[in-house]
């Protein structure tokens, strides 16, 4: 069966027009929102629109405000063409990839800010990321107006924050979070592991392994909380994870300190490894029977 190549828009009067037509022959529409450099996490959202019945749109736009002074946008994976390839494979229906002058026209001068699920975590490493972060989405899920937008729990804060601000801004698009999509050692997928050296990449295994025995050791109540965060911290850094900007026991919706298991949680982790950083978290949960 041949790949049907979809089309790729850059102007946001082209998107709403074909919006509108496919919303004048009754289609649902399913939005993923990438900054590119594919994988299979990323297919595996745009499954689950397929699966809808929906009309999968991907975007692809490296969104310059979400990116701090000294981090990764001039080094960042660019491959329009593989993810076009990728994304037809699957089935997938239309690429929206604008231009920046497109997403942020001269005069530009507009921001959402959400607070307090900000506050912690990746918020006091990485300032004014989520402001660039709901700032595009808002403006994505206000181009495509899709029925389901999906994103990946492997950024789970990023998601409770676009949950947030679509909620508040009365956005009538359902989020729909997905669970991570891992390497057979565990190690969840992310377009930024290109980066790692072969080296880092075998000790990177070690990341999914101390978190899940972390995550089973408080579920077992072995230890309190903090003792458990900091065995865990010392193996990662014994291992030459480092700087470790955090590991934390949160709760899952509110992503606040918790000490104990009242309520859901997750256990979220922050480490460099090299040039990399790497981000993860997992349910602190029973095993399924």
């Amino acid at each position: 069966m041949s790949i049907v190549a979809p089309p790729i828009l850059r102007t946001v009067a082209d998107l709403r027009d074909r919006i509108a037509q496919w919303r004048r022959e009754g289609a649902r529409i399913g939005l993923i929102p990438t900054m590119g450099a594919l994988h299979e996490g990323h297919l595996t959202l745009v499954r689950r629109a397929l699966e809808a019945g929906e009309c999968a749109v991907v975007s692809i736009f490296v969104n310059p405000t979400q990116f701090g002074p000294n981090e990764d946008f001039g080094a960042y994976p660019r491959r329009e063409a593989d993810d076009v390839a990728k994304f037809a494979a699957v089935g997938g229906h239309l690429v929206w990839a604008p231009t920046v002058d497109a997403m942020y026209p001269g005069g530009f001068a507009t921001h959402v800010a959400v607070s307090g699920l900000t506050d912690g975590l990746c918020g006091p490493f990485r300032p004014g990321h989520f402001q660039g972060v709901a700032t595009v989405v808002a403006k994505l899920l206000l181009q495509v107006l899709p029925d389901r937008a999906y994103f990946g729990q492997k950024d789970y804060q990023q998601l409770q924050v676009v949950r947030r601000m679509a909620c508040d801004l009365d956005i009538p698009t359902r989020i729909v979070g997905v669970p991570t999509v891992r390497e057979a050692d565990g190690l969840a997928l992310s377009s930024r592991n290109i980066y790692l050296s072969t080296d880092e990449r075998q000790a990177a295994s070690l990341l999914p392994q101390v978190m899940q025995e972390t995550a089973a050791a408080a579920l077992a109540g072995h230890a309190p909380f903090a003792e458990l965060l900091e065995s865990a911290r010392a193996r990662l850094a014994a291992a030459g994870f480092g700087p470790i900007d955090y590991v934390a026991i949160c709760d899952a919706e509110r992503l606040e300190p918790v000490e104990d298991l009242a309520r859901p949680a997750r256990l979220f982790v922050a480490a460099r490894l090299g040039k990399t950083r790497l981000i993860d978290n997992i349910p602190i949960e029973a095993p399924a029977p």
